[in-house]
């Protein structure tokens, strides 16, 4: 089964044999060039941007109400537009855009007089605003997250549609309990529905399950949700006694929570910048191939969102993923090729138990330590420690795939290191882990 083959770089590694084709096959799928891979995010967009365009038609039509302070309003959501941030999760807010929009959501009163604005104008004052504030993004190259901008224009959607009509019907005209009771109640459910809306984007994204997916967003978007929530509903209520003068006193609030999470996203993404220029360390010295920890990664990443781990496992399972070689900067001279699964059980605890150690130094990865420690033991343990951690036993996987068939390893070699995986799944590889790896490359 086993004959020597160059892997292209001077080293060697076992040439498999084994079936072709299969799920590893890299052939294009035939089919009609409409089919996508995330329906839902072609459905949303689309819906999204047919609604906009008609209410922007309609409105220009039968002619803007109140259009200067329309234009104010569009000119706020199109700053906060502007100045969008990432949070970690790939997650695009706007918290300033998303406030301007739900106040002119619940706008009554303007100072003294009464507004009767509609749902449609709300609808293209808000597509309007959030058009005009990614143009700049546009023109420099920075294209948007159509799907997260489209949600945005969904959310005021949702909140103009359920609160104009019931506004006229009950004669509300100003601030009273009754309209901060009915904004609230509305603002709560609409992120409840927003949330929804975007794990399921979530989950069409990296393939993992539904469930997962709505509790990670719930819980990533509480904090940013309350903020923006609050804040649009406390500037419409501000604007039925300020004037135009409230949209801009009451948006500071929001700047500095804009600024505390902006803060936020940019330590995490230092810190994960950092974790990748270490594990470089391994390919640079000459102890792994280039690019082994970075493959290693993507495949434990996506196995684990086969698996349905959540977000902040996901988190550590790439830290451990990108440093699980690290230890090998330990040994006197380097393993062949650098593939750890061609070492000697003992060398290979060896070189997860440094490389544990190192970690350990940071002081704040003791989760990643010890998820790297064990990712060498069989199946079963080793010693009375039990089963090690699925991040373990998902490294361990990631790790002898890629040790066997490289950078440009073809579809037969690929099945053929999958099935050399299944044939050991009784005592070295969970088959769980191994099936959801075939899932994986059978995406590819």
């Amino acid at each position: 089964m086993t004959q020597k083959q160059s892997d292209g770089a001077g080293t060697s590694r076992p040439a498999l044999s084994g079936p072709e084709g299969g799920a590893l096959s890299h052939q294009r799928p035939r089919g009609p060039l409409w089919r996508t891979a995330r329906p839902f995010r072609a459905v949303l967009v689309g819906a999204v941007g047919a609604g906009a365009l008609a209410a922007l038609v309609w409105t220009a039509a039968t002619g803007f109400v109140e259009p200067y302070v329309a234009l104010a309003f569009c000119l706020v959501i199109a700053v906060g537009e502007l100045a969008r941030i990432t949070l970690p999760g790939s997650r695009e807010v706007a918290p300033i855009a998303s406030a301007g929009a739900i106040s002119y959501a619940f706008l009554l009163t303007l100072g003294a007089g009464p507004l009767h604005h509609s749902a449609w104008q709300v609808v293209a004052v808000v597509a309007l605003g959030v058009a005009l504030g990614e143009l700049p993004h546009v023109a420099v190259g920075r294209s948007p997250r159509v799907e997260d901008a489209a949600r945005r224009v969904f959310a005021a959607t949702v909140l103009a549609v359920a609160f104009r009509p019931v506004a006229e019907q009950l004669g509300l005209v100003g601030p009273s309990v009754t309209a901060t009771l009915l904004m609230a109640a509305l603002v709560l459910l609409t992120w409840f529905a927003d949330s929804l809306v975007a794990a399921v984007l979530r989950a069409e994204r990296l393939r993992t399950r539904l469930l997962v997916a709505v509790r990670d967003e719930l819980r990533a978007q509480f904090a940013t949700g309350a903020a923006i929530g609050s804040s649009g509903v406390l500037i419409a209520l501000a604007c039925t006694v300020t004037g135009l003068a409230g949209l801009l006193v009451f948006t500071a609030p929001l700047l500095v929570s804009q600024a505390a999470f902006r803060r936020h996203a940019e330590v995490r993404r230092t810190y994960l910048e950092t974790v990748r220029a270490l594990s470089r360390v391994t390919e640079v010295g000459g102890y792994v191939e280039n690019g082994h920890s970075r493959r290693v990664s993507q495949l434990s990443h996506g196995i684990a969102c086969e698996l349905g781990l959540a977000e902040a496992e996901l988190l550590e399972l790439e830290y451990a993923a990108l440093m699980h070689d690290i230890g090998q900067l330990s040994l006197r001279e380097p393993i062949a090729g650098g593939a750890t699964v061609l070492a000697s059980p003992r060398e290979q605890r060896r070189i997860a138990e440094l490389g544990s150690a190192i970690i350990r130094e940071t002081g704040v990865l003791d989760n990643v330590a010890e998820t790297v420690r064990r990712q060498c033991e069989p199946l079963a343990g080793d010693g009375d420690e039990g089963v090690p951690p699925l991040g373990s036993r998902i490294i361990k996987v990631a790790n002898a795939f890629d040790d066997l068939v490289g950078e440009n390893g073809d579809a037969e070699r690929r099945a053929a290191v999958l099935e050399r995986l299944r044939m050991d799944t009784d005592s070295e590889y969970d088959p769980r882990v191994v099936d959801a790896l075939a899932s994986v490359l059978a995406r590819v």
